[in-house]
């Protein structure tokens, strides 16, 4: 009888885009589970994605806006704040989940054959419902405050390439260490909170010292985060803010995707 042996792929290599679409319905499946799964018996369901951001806003427009006076470029904080927690919600939100997605599908991974990469995708794309919803709260903001969104927008597709490749980049270096340390699960928490006052996301850039805004700029959410002030409230786009994050955000794609690939074979020793 003839068998047949699916073995990972080994060393250094990039992803196989065949492979994926052959699994494209488990990919469905996981993010539709995904999404269920947070709101299952949940009252207010969906409601969450509003609810959570919006408070977080709140309480941000009372401390930094209100008790610290923190610059907000002229414009409301509670806008100014807000979106900045958009993106940063989506990004954070992903790190969690597609840094775990291997550890909590440790069943899966050790009983049949998938792509392994599949897991953080599903991971990245269930929370894009959030996201989306999160976008609601965005509108009614611009229209209470009548700021009216220049031509600018079209580039926003392009923010947003960036902040998925950011994610899942740094999700899958993340999802590929909590396999074999499982420091990694506890230490998230702890690293996203203190990465959210390394973005401008309660303070704007323009705190930053002048010999410093160049590194400061190598994180890519800055770019991702002044990109879309800017062409929300009908501002000239901060390239110099947004190109050297998105040179960074490739290469943390790439090194992510070899790194996860690389890890790939030894998963099922250690889930």
């Amino acid at each position: 009888m003839n068998k047949t042996i699916i073995e990972p792929s080994k060393g250094w290599q990039f992803i196989d885009f065949k492979e994926l679409l052959r699994y494209k319905d488990l990919l469905y499946f996981l993010t539709v589970r995904g999404i269920k799964a947070k709101y299952a018996q949940s009252v207010l369901g969906v409601g969450w994605a509003i609810i959570q951001p919006l408070f977080t806003t709140i309480v941000f427009t009372v401390v930094f806006g209100g008790l610290a006076n923190v610059d907000s470029d002229g414009m409301p904080y509670i806008l100014f704040s807000y979106l900045a927690l958009w993106p940063w919600n989506y990004f954070s939100g992903t790190l969690s989940e597609s840094a775990n997605s291997l550890v909590a599908n440790a069943n899966m991974i050790t009983k049949v054959y998938f792509p392994r990469l599949i897991l953080p995708l599903s991971a990245i794309f269930s929370k894009l419902l959030d996201f989306i919803i999160s976008f609601i709260i965005l509108l009614v903001l611009l229209i209470y405050f009548r700021v009216s969104p220049g031509w600018t927008l079209v580039f926003l597709p392009l923010l947003l390439v960036q902040l998925m490749f950011t994610s899942l980049g740094i999700g899958m270096i993340l999802s590929a260490m909590a396999v074999q340390y499982r420091d990694v699960k506890y230490a998230l928490t702890f690293i996203v909170q203190l990465i959210l006052y390394l973005a401008p996301v309660v303070y704007s850039t323009t705190a930053v010292p002048n010999e410093w805004q160049f590194v400061y700029s190598l994180n890519p959410m800055v770019g991702v985060i002044e990109g879309i002030r800017a062409m929300f409230l009908d501002r000239p786009i901060p390239w110099e803010w947004i190109w050297p994050g998105s040179i960074i955000a490739v290469g943390v794609f790439v090194f992510g995707l070899f790194y996860f690939r690389r890890m790939e074979k030894v998963f099922a020793d250690v889930a």
